[in-house]
């Protein structure tokens, strides 16, 4: 199994935030945010395995600043780090006003994703080609979240 660079799987995706996204005080529903954050998720693991990709953990989720209605939300993902099946994709979620073009850091996301063979058994992933010294920063981040996370499984 060959390699891959992160800049294979990078992903980026806008959505308008609409009223239909909003909680009666007009910011955006944590859950809507999420579950954008799982499609871009699922997209960025599955270009790098090669496979299909199910959610295994949502690690972390932090919210820096709601999200008002109207605003436009881009989420940029990226793999941090892989293991043997799995692989830790990081999201960086930032809300932009509209028609100023005014952005903000809102959200940052960590999920681990499985990938599945045809017979829905995890199945290996590529080696990540690590370039620059944020890619290699991370990995090393990232390995350190699954040694915790493996942890608070065995307990």
């Amino acid at each position: 199994m060959k390699a891959k660079p992160v800049a294979d799987s990078k992903t980026i995706m806008s959505q308008l935030m609409m009223p239909t996204d909003s909680n009666s005080k007009g910011y955006v529903l944590g859950g809507t945010i999420l579950a954008i954050a799982d499609k871009v998720a699922y997209v960025c693991a599955t270009r790098h395995a090669g496979n299909y990709c199910v959610t295994a953990s949502v690690e972390r989720v932090d919210f820096h600043e709601p999200i008002k209605i109207g605003e436009l939300v881009t989420f940029m993902a990226s793999v941090n780090f892989v293991g043997k099946t799995s692989m830790e994709v990081g999201i960086r979620v930032e809300a932009e006003t509209l028609p100023e073009c005014k952005k903000r850091h809102t959200n940052s996301i960590y999920m681990t994703m499985v990938a599945l063979d045809k017979n829905n058994k995890p199945t290996k992933v590529p080696r990540l080609i690590l370039k620059t010294k944020e890619e290699k920063r991370r990995f090393k981040e990232g390995e350190k979240r699954r040694k915790l996370r493996l942890e608070r499984l065995k307990k």
